[in-house]
């Protein structure tokens, strides 16, 4: 019997191995945002931001846009260099709602921040995750992940808007 385990676990390890080696299997799938990206501005409902410039280790690893009754919200996901998730939730859905469903009802800001010239409201999330929120007359931008506020600041100053 522990002959015939041997014989399965030899082939699974080899594939595991090979995949390591040489096709990066410890490094995130980065995606490509800007066909996203390019159909939230085509739609036209708020200005959009990206983030440009993000330093070595920052991956995009996921990018949807979508669009409801209640609004279009655009969804960006990144992993920071040590591997924590933070995404960019940009959207015209009402204010009311949309912090509420994206901050598990914890939707009293713990007081505001400024961030490259611009004043943000602090907020925790579920999870022990912290948010960076700002509210525009047009859509309301959520910084929001794991990360120490310090990176989430970060990618608030990289973000650019256009559209």
């Amino acid at each position: 019997m522990a002959l015939s385990l041997l014989v399965l676990l030899v082939p699974i390890a080899l594939v595991l191995g090979i995949y390591q080696v040489l096709f990066d299997g410890s490094e995130p799938a980065a995606i490509d945002p800007q066909p996203t990206l390019a159909q939230a501005r085509a739609a036209g409902a708020f200005p959009v931001s990206e983030p440009v410039g993000l330093g070595d280790g920052w991956h995009p690893v996921t990018a949807a846009f979508q669009q409801g009754d209640g609004g279009r919200t655009l969804r960006l996901g990144y992993l920071t260099p040590d591997g924590r998730g933070v995404q960019v939730v940009q959207s015209s859905v009402p204010a009311d709602r949309l912090l509420p469903a994206e901050l598990a009802d914890a939707t009293q800001p713990e007081g505001a921040v400024d961030v490259a010239g611009t004043s943000w409201q602090r907020y925790r999330a579920a999870a022990g995750q912290r948010a960076l929120v700002l509210l525009e007359p047009d859509r309301t931008v959520i910084v929001l992940g794991s990360a120490p506020e310090e990176e989430l600041r970060y990618l608030v100053t990289k973000l650019v808007t256009s559209g």
